[in-house]
């Protein structure tokens, strides 16, 4: 049986400090619509050219290097925590898992399962943990959000470079606001989620534990 309580903190911190980058990286798109791109054009102009930055440039790209190590720490967090409820609901159910182990780390990349896999994970930890009880609303919510931050093409995953999005911020700046918006929901949401699966998983635990006291005392 893994430790599981500090793991759900932590994690759970570690994505509402993924949603505060996110937030920061909206409003550092916003100051650079407001600002309007410079007569001098976009920073990437072509053919391999790329024109001094602005204050402005300069600062966004440091924030979003700072989103971006933010984002890799709540993952890493996200992925044990993850592993430790799969295998804490299998010893207390007794129950195979529905999704083998290695699911947890590649049901994150791989196409097409990773529409649904994680998500999976994650309810089947709680439903087997907690038989009977109802999946939190935060789960679908948090995966719901996620999916439109990830497909959007302009939030979690995404070819250009930040000198193109500094461009796409100049030019249309709502798509980018709307993705950040889902990607900041996705993590606002999934710190609640993983707050009620390990919220039943401590509760599972100190139940069992306290039935082996009795059990004990009794004999």
């Amino acid at each position: 049986m893994h430790p599981i309580r500090l793991s759900g903190r932590l994690t759970a911190w570690s994505l509402l400090l993924a949603g505060l980058a996110w937030t920061a990286r909206a409003v550092w798109e916003t100051r650079l619509a407001m600002a309007g791109e410079p007569a001098s054009g976009p920073p990437d102009q072509g053919d391999g050219v790329h024109r001094p930055l602005n204050a402005l440039e300069n600062s966004y790209h440091f924030v979003t290097s700072l989103g971006g190590g933010a984002a890799f720490l709540c993952a890493v967090l996200f992925l044990l925590w993850l592993w430790r409820v799969r295998d804490n609901a299998r010893t207390l159910s007794g129950q195979t898992p529905k999704y083998a182990g290695i699911w947890v780390w590649l049901g994150w990349i791989v196409p097409v399962v990773n529409l649904w896999f994680p998500r999976g994970i994650v309810a089947d930890a709680f439903r087997t943990t907690a038989p009977g009880r109802k999946l939190p609303v935060a789960v679908n919510l948090w995966w719901g959000l996620w999916l439109i931050g990830m497909l959007s093409g302009v939030g979690l995953v995404y070819n250009d470079s930040t000198d193109e999005i500094i461009a796409r911020a100049y030019t249309e700046v709502w798509p980018l606001l709307l993705s950040d918006a889902a990607v900041v929901g996705a993590a606002v949401a999934g710190a609640f989620a993983v707050r009620a699966v390990t919220a039943a998983q401590v509760e599972r635990i100190s139940a069992g534990s306290m039935t082996a006291r009795l059990v004990e005392a009794g004999a």
